[in-house]
């Protein structure tokens, strides 16, 4: 067996598993108030228009422009103020030429008025109190129409798609939902995704460890890492090296799951039966085996009707920063997600020379320091079995597929955990 016969640069892998990942979640209807982090089954339309009325956009007096015309600090404008819109209601008093009404944020604008001019342009006159209507005020600027108002429809209007399908709801917009009366909505069920250890030297982590054997943290990784990314896992258990028993346990968690991934097993040697597991449990099978990165470079990616399948390296830092750049995108994909929602990154100057090779997409765990000159990214240099290393890291250095490494003193970009 050649060591790996159809390596492809990251970004191509991905879309090679998304292309062919054709599986979807099933339909919920629930409360919007809930369906954070949820991803839309279906286009969203606006019941009414938002605002559904004319309102002031700031404290102040509602007015007609052409009453503040050549208004200035030498030669102010006067005013008189004859009322005050109540909030939450209609807005009742009348305005002639020369009147204003105090107004507040919010409030609905009386139909005679078309602006809104600011408390902090006005005094009133002759200190007096400006509780006992009516009152005059001096206008050291003037206002044109329709500022500091809110039009019908300018935010949304009546009809149109305020969210598509494939959204990915995030809190501002539960927030423009409730806004429009729109408290409950279709989104898709959350993917369960089934996750298998393999190998004789794996025991449970409450187990004690004897010579040549280590914990099983991937499959808790993994899971922390599928919860943190909307869907639900599932742990099935650890798998001896032994090809009947890792198909039977990989048939069974792929059939009541909508995503299956197996840690360990994908390295190249004797003992590797992902590969020809993958392929027994169906069509198309195996799509890739080896992903242009480091770590993780023997990834072995694969989709059985229409399900994702990953089979990760048994390496705790290559399992984890593979099923980061592909495994969580399969995620929001079985939702139907347009697109991967993006956690966060930081630009940074690194510490010190990060070498790497071209061709070749490379995370580097880093710390993240804070220094009088800025944001410093110091690289945590280890071994990819060597958990701690991303313990120890805020986040994952990147070094595109097109670079040589970074020196010392560059601007790099730091993807956050």
């Amino acid at each position: 067996m050649p060591e790996f016969f159809n390596v492809l640069a990251p970004d191509r892998a991905k879309e090679l598993l998304l292309g062919h990942t054709g599986h979807r979640t099933k339909v919920d209807r629930i409360t919007t108030f809930r369906a954070l982090g949820r991803v839309t089954s279906s286009s969203v339309f606006a019941p009414h228009d938002l605002p559904s009325f004319r309102r002031s956009s700031m404290d102040g007096y509602a007015v007609k422009a052409l009453d503040t015309f050549g208004a200035s600090n030498s030669l102010p404008a006067i005013l008189t103020v004859v009322g005050e819109v109540a909030m939450g209601s209609t807005a009742k008093v009348v305005l002639a030429a020369g009147e204003a009404s105090l107004i507040h944020t919010g409030g609905m604008i009386p139909p005679d008025a078309d602006a809104v001019l600011q408390i902090e342009h006005t005094q009133t006159v002759e200190s007096k109190d400006a509780s006992q209507l009516p009152f005059e005020i001096e206008v050291y600027r003037p206002v044109a129409v329709g500022q500091n108002i809110l039009m019908v429809g300018e935010d949304v209007q009546e009809g149109s798609e305020v969210l598509p399908d494939g959204h990915y709801l995030r809190a501002q917009d539960i927030g423009g939902l409730l806004a429009l009366g729109i408290t409950e909505i279709q989104v898709y069920t959350t993917p369960t995704i089934a996750i298998i250890a393999t190998g004789d030297e794996i025991i449970e982590p409450t187990g004690d460890l004897d010579y040549g054997q280590i914990r099983d943290i991937n499959s808790y990784t993994i899971a922390s890492l599928v919860s943190q990314n909307g869907g639900i896992p599932e742990i099935c258990g650890i798998v001896n090296d032994d090809f009947d028993s890792l198909l039977e346990a990989a048939s069974t968690a792929l059939h009541g799951h909508d995503m299956l991934v197996i840690t360990a097993g994908s390295s190249v040697s004797v003992r590797d039966m992902t590969v020809q597991v993958i392929d027994r449990l169906g069509d198309p099978g195996v799509l890739l085996h080896g992903v242009a990165t480091r770590p993780g470079k023997p990834t072995v990616l694969g989709v059985v009707e229409g399900k994702p399948i990953l089979g990760l390296p048994g390496n705790p830092v290559s399992a984890m920063v593979q099923f980061l750049v592909l495994g969580v995108p399969a995620i929001f994909r079985l939702q139907g997600a347009k697109r991967t929602p993006t956690k966060g990154s930081v630009r940074a100057r690194v510490s010190r020379n990060v070498p790497s090779a071209s061709g070749r997409e490379d995370y580097v765990p880093t710390r993240l320091i804070e220094t009088s000159e800025g944001l410093v990214a110091e690289p945590v240099f280890g071994k990819s079995n060597l958990i701690y290393t991303l313990v120890n890291a805020a986040g994952l250095l990147k070094v595109p597929i097109n670079r040589n490494g970074f020196e010392a003193g560059e601007w790099v970009e730091v993807l956050l955990f």
